[in-house]
């Protein structure tokens, strides 16, 4: 797991162990992504309290730094009557820029987020876990430049009873990923 044995950033969270190695802590999606993707025997999974895996109940209850984690949300537009979906990858200290980039890297004239609802369903993950491991085909995944740079990146396993750590340099290596400066905004 290079160096990532126990995780400074989630002291009272439990022992990190390797994802891979532990489908039960991760949505199946998830786990079937890993074990598919070259950097996955680099990414740790960590169990959480459920009621600690939205970012700003995780940064207070584990005591971890707003930009060490990497939120995920999901957003839409259309264009040409075709919708055109994507994961936007950013540090959890700032927001996409749904408006203004999101909206011109899509190519359609409004975006918006995912209803939770629907999010859930096509993601077959749970709301408050979802990753960019293991979203439908044909999804976008657009990383944040700045997510690179996360020394150890938390982000969601699909599940709300786990996150999974890796180096945040790997967000960047995720299947279809597209790395894009600028993708967020300061909150």
């Amino acid at each position: 797991m290079g160096g990532m044995s126990q995780s400074p950033a989630l002291p009272q969270a439990g022992q990190l162990v390797p994802a891979v190695d532990h489908p039960e802590l991760l949505a199946p999606r998830v786990a079937a992504a890993l074990a598919g993707w070259p950097g996955g025997h680099r990414v740790a999974v960590v169990e959480i309290d459920p009621a600690f895996a939205d970012t700003a109940a995780m940064v207070a209850a584990y005591d971890v730094p707003l930009d060490g984690g990497a939120n995920c949300v999901v957003v839409a537009g259309r264009r040409d009557g075709l919708e055109r979906v994507a994961a936007c990858v950013v540090r959890a200290d700032t927001r996409a820029d749904v408006n203004n980039l999101v909206k011109r890297t899509l190519d359609v004239r409004k975006c918006s987020f995912l209803s939770m609802d629907r999010a859930v369903e096509e993601t077959e993950m749970e709301y408050g876990g979802i990753t960019p491991l293991g979203l439908p085909e044909g999804w976008r995944v657009l990383v944040d430049r700045r997510c690179l740079d996360i020394e150890v990146a938390i982000i969601g396993s699909g599940v709300r009873r786990s996150k999974l750590l890796l180096p945040g340099s790997l967000l960047g290596d995720l299947p279809g990923a597209e790395v894009l400066t600028d993708l967020a905004l300061a909150q």
